[in-house]
């Protein structure tokens, strides 16, 4: 099916129109099978939390973005999924707060961070490295899956990344880095390494940063700094936890109240 045949009033259309896009990003080599296998496993999440971002997102996203204004060497980490799911959304952050993107694969081949890099560059990204850089290794991670540019994930002093593996993410943890990690599932080690978690669905969590950048260029430093201090992220994971405990439990009583 192509996402034009999708109508638009089906009740599950953005969720079709994402599968839809994933399918024909694993067509032309950007997605892997695996992260097919991903993209369910966040659905499922997603359905318990309502499909929308809580303000538990929104506070993690507005801190995210405070961030990437604030750090000497921020970076926005891409891999295949994420590029699939919000390309357009990543490119518009990136080139709006001058971040640099590096394409950074757990199932690594310089084939498909080209493939990437070009989707990326043919919808407008100005700054993106992946392929053509000194590329040096994350310490303590086997394997090709902790190759980075040197000046790129390696020097920053804060990543935002999506979708991700949590060896990873705890691999740039120890380093020294503040992490955002944008993760459906508050369960995951991702999630739970993370300086920063950001528990909604890529495209709206992607969507609702370009929105926070608007505002938040607008503050100085010192305003910037004091959103920044007063994040917690144990209190976010609570939160969302709680969430999706509320949301289970009401469909539970309703599903009782139906069977009476």
């Amino acid at each position: 099916m192509n996402i034009e045949d999708i109508p638009k009033n089906h009740p599950r259309y953005q969720s079709l129109v994402t599968r839809e896009k994933l399918v024909d990003f694993f067509n032309k080599g950007i997605v892997v099978a695996h992260g097919l296998v991903a993209q369910g496993r966040g659905e499922a999440f997603d359905y318990i939390l309502g499909e929308k971002s809580h303000d538990f997102a929104l506070d993690a996203e507005k801190v995210t973005v405070a961030y990437l204004l604030l750090s000497q060497s921020p970076i926005i980490s891409v891999n295949g999924n994420y590029a699939a799911l919000a390309g357009e959304e990543i490119v518009e952050l990136s080139n709006s707060l001058n971040v640099p993107i590096e394409v950074n694969l757990f199932h690594r081949s310089e084939e498909r961070i080209k493939k990437i890099e070009n989707y990326l560059k043919d919808i407008g990204a100005k700054n993106i490295m992946g392929s053509e850089c000194n590329k040096v290794k994350l310490p303590n991670l086997e394997g090709p899956r902790g190759i980075v540019c040197e000046n790129g994930i390696y020097k920053s002093d804060f990543v935002l990344l999506a979708i991700e593996d949590g060896d990873r993410t705890q691999a740039l943890r120890n380093l020294g880095k503040t992490v955002s990690a944008i993760d459906l599932n508050p369960f995951s080690r991702t999630a739970q390494a993370a300086s920063i978690t950001i528990v909604d669905e890529a495209i709206r969590a992607t969507k609702n940063m370009i929105e926070f950048s608007k505002e938040l260029s607008q503050l100085s430093r010192c305003e910037l700094l004091k959103i920044t201090s007063m994040y917690d992220n144990k209190s976010i994971l609570s939160k969302a936890f709680n969430q999706m405990f509320v949301n289970l439990k009401n469909a539970y009583e309703k599903g009782i109240i139906f069977n009476l």
